[in-house]
């Protein structure tokens, strides 16, 4: 017997899906796209470009911020299983220190999505691209497109997979707890030991002296 969370599923779903069934190349060349990774002080931006077939919908693709990191691992299995296309992207940390982080995410999108056979992209938001194919910015446009909402799963389980391998390297910070984000442990932590080679400089600078060093 469907449960209520079955049953709010579903109707989220439908909701998602229902958006994305008004243009004609849904399910075959509609793609959607999104980022992840604007906001931390540490690694690349990732971008991710997905077309996803109209059949067997994912219960649960959604916005991949309403998901626990597990959820959002096993969905992006299903994804990566059953998606027409997807393509991923990223910009470095010297690139978002060189570009600036919005052109910077560009940079990103534009890798993901260059060798997509997408007739139209759905878009969190982002203008001016330079892709292939017409783009359509929508705001909050994860948590309406099932398109956009399977893209924002790909890319931030794959930043978050990166991020990890980053922790690796470099234990100090914390980073498999804060994803590179800027909590209390991990400004602490540049306080103290000083920025790595994956730090973003222009997020950082009121912690570093020009020498790189922290700040005490």
């Amino acid at each position: 017997m469907p449960t209520k969370t079955d049953e709010r599923r579903r109707l989220r779903m439908d909701a998602l899906m229902a958006h994305d069934a008004v243009y004609p190349a849904f399910g075959t060349s509609l793609a959607g796209m999104d980022e992840a990774g604007r906001g931390p002080l540490l690694g690349p931006v990732m971008a991710s470009c997905v077309i996803m077939p109209r059949e067997s919908a994912l219960p649960w693709v959604d916005d991949s911020k309403k998901l626990s990191p597990a959820r959002r691992e096993a969905v992006y299995a299903e994804i990566m299983a059953r998606a027409l296309f997807v393509g991923v992207g990223e910009a470095s940390a010297a690139e978002i220190d060189r570009l600036n982080i919005l052109e910077a995410t560009k940079l990103a999108m534009h890798r993901a999505a260059e060798a997509a056979p997408a007739t139209l992209c759905l878009v969190d938001a982002v203008r001016g691209l330079d892709v292939p194919f017409a783009t359509m910015p929508i705001i909050h446009g994860d948590a309406v497109s099932y398109c956009i909402a399977a893209a924002s799963i790909v890319a931030k389980v794959t930043r978050d997979r990166l991020i990890r391998q980053m922790a690796e390297r470099y234990p100090a910070y914390g980073l498999e707890r804060n994803m590179g984000y800027g909590t209390a442990e991990h400004i602490a932590a540049i306080l103290r030991c000083g920025p790595c080679a994956e730090h973003r400089r222009s997020f950082i600078g009121k912690w570093i002296a020009d020498t790189g060093e922290a700040k005490q």
